[in-house]
C-alpha cells in the first residue's frame, strides 16, 4: 500500500520541482528589471517636489499683489428735515440735541489696482460713483488721496489717479482675456467685508456671459464667470490668472447663488481706460427698446391664448415689449409687439445680437430694421443716439 502511494506522489514532486524552478528563473530573471525600477522609485523619493498647484498662487499674488488698493469713500448725503423739528416750541421744549443732522456721512469700500506708475487705478464705477472723498490704501500701507477722474455706469468701470510724487508705484501686470478658456485657473484678489489683501482660487466657468443673462440687465458687457469667491469688498479688484496677470475685474455676485461670481474682461478696460482717465464720456449707442427673444412655439402658445393682448409673427427674431419714449425707436415708428427679424441684413434671434450690432455701428449711425408687424412685413430706419442718462 505505501509503495504504490510514493509510486503516485513522485509524478506530482516531478511537477512541482519544474514549477518551483520556472519560477526561480523568472524570478531572477526579471531582477535586473525590478532593481532598475527600485533604483529610480528611490531617485524619485530623494528628489525634492515642486508641488505646482501650491506654489503657483504664492507666485501670481506675489507678482500682482502689491499692486492691488483698498479704496475707501465717503459720501455726504443732505436729508429734507421734517418742518416740526424746525418748530420754535419743539426746540425750546427738546432742546438743540434732538434736532436731527441735515447731513449724513455714508462711508463705503472697494478694490482696485494700479495699471500706470504715474497713479492711475482701476476699479468699478459703484465703488467710487457720487463719493466725496476717496482714499487710496496700499497693501505696504501708504496712503493717498484719490481723485475720480472718469467712471461709466453702463460697463461699471472707473479710473481713481493719486499722486504719488517721487515715490515709486507697483504696478500690475495686464493678461488677455480673449485667450481665456473654461477650466483655467482663476485667482480673485481684494479686500471683501473689509479683510484686507484676501486671495481665493477658483477657476474660469464660463466666459461671453451676457449682462442680461447673468441677470444684471443694466450692464452693457459680456462677464467672465469664475467660481473663485468673490464677496462685497472684492469689487474692482484684479482676477488673476495663474501668471499673475490681471484677466479680469471683479465686479459682481449672484446674492440668489452659490460660488459664483462676474468680472469685467481685461480687455475692455483696457480699452476705455483713456477715455475714463480723460474725463470724457463713453459713447453707447441705443435705440430704445425693451425686449425679449421670440420663437414659433412661443407665438404660437401666445397668439392661441384668448387673452393675449397682441397677436405675433410665428417666427424666430425680437419681440418688443415697449418702445421707450422720446427714443430713436420712437420716431422711427417701431411698435409694441413688432418682431424684429434682421438689422442691416443680418438676420437676429437674440436680443443680445442686437444690442452688439447697435454698439458696432456707434451714435448717429443709420439702421435698417426689418420687421414683422402682425403678419405684414415691413423695414424702417433707426437712427442711434447716445444712451440717455449716462455721463
Amino acid at each position: 500500500m505505501k509503495t504504490m502511494q510514493l509510486t503516485n506522489f513522485l509524478p506530482s514532486l516531478r511537477i512541482y520541482s519544474i514549477t518551483l524552478l520556472l519560477s526561480v528563473i523568472l524570478c531572477f530573471g526579471g531582477f535586473p528589471l525590478l532593481s532598475s525600477q527600485a533604483d529610480t522609485i528611490t531617485e524619485l523619493a530623494q528628489t525634492p517636489v515642486s508641488l505646482t498647484a501650491d506654489s503657483f498662487v504664492a507666485a501670481a499674488v506675489a507678482k500682482t499683489g502689491p499692486a492691488v488698493v483698498r479704496i475707501d469713500t465717503e459720501t455726504v448725503v443732505t436729508r429734507q428735515i421734517d418742518p416740526f423739528f424746525d418748530d420754535p416750541f419743539f426746540r425750546d421744549f427738546f432742546g438743540q440735541q434732538f434736532r436731527p443732522p441735515r447731513q449724513q456721512r455714508i462711508t463705503g469700500q472697494g478694490s482696485g489696482f494700479i495699471v500706470d506708475g504715474s497713479g492711475i487705478i482701476l476699479t468699478n464705477a459703484h465703488v467710487v460713483n457720487s463719493a466725496d472723498k476717496v482714499t487710496v490704501t496700499l497693501k505696504d500701507g501708504r496712503t493717498f488721496n484719490g481723485e475720480v477722474k472718469g467712471t461709466d455706469e453702463v460697463t461699471d468701470l472707473a479710473v481713481v489717479a493719486i499722486n504719488p510724487q517721487s515715490n515709486s508705484l507697483p504696478v500690475a501686470s495686464l493678461g488677455d482675456s480673449s485667450n481665456l478658456k473654461v477650466g483655467d485657473w482663476a485667482i480673485a484678489v481684494g479686500n471683501p467685508v473689509g479683510l484686507d489683501n484676501t486671495v481665493t482660487l477658483g477657476i474660469i466657468s464660463t466666459i461671453g456671459r451676457s449682462a442680461a443673462k447673468a441677470g444684471i440687465p443694466d450692464k452693457r458687457l459680456d462677464f467672465i464667470q469664475t467660481d473663485a469667491a468673490i464677496n462685497p469688498g472684492n469689487s474692482g479688484g484684479p482676477l488673476l490668472n495663474s501668471k499673475g496677470e490681471v484677466i479680469g475685474i471683479n465686479t459682481a455676485i449672484r446674492a440668489d447663488a452659490m460660488g459664483i461670481g462676474f468680472a469685467i474682461p481685461i480687455n475692455k478696460a483696457k480699452a476705455l481706460e483713456k477715455t475714463l482717465a480723460s474725463g470724457q464720456k463713453v459713447p453707447h449707442p441705443y435705440i430704445g427698446v425693451q425686449m425679449i427673444n421670440l420663437t414659433p412655439e412661443i407665438a404660437r402658445e401666445n397668439n392661441s391664448n384668448p387673452n393675449s393682448p397682441i397677436i405675433v409673427a410665428e417666427v424666430d427674431g425680437i419681440l418688443v415689449v415697449q418702445v421707450v419714449p422720446n427714443s430713436p425707436a420712437e420716431r422711427a415708428r417701431l411698435r409694441r409687439g413688432d418682431v424684429i427679424v434682421a438689422v442691416n441684413g443680418q438676420p437676429v434671434k437674440d436680443g443680445t445680437d442686437l444690442q452688439k450690432i447697435v454698439e458696432n455701428v456707434g451714435i448717429n449711425a443709420s439702421l435698417r430694421v426689418k420687421l414683422y408687424r402682425g403678419d405684414r412685413l415691413l423695414e424702417l430706419t433707426v437712427k442711434t443716439e447716445q444712451l440717455q442718462g449716462v455721463s
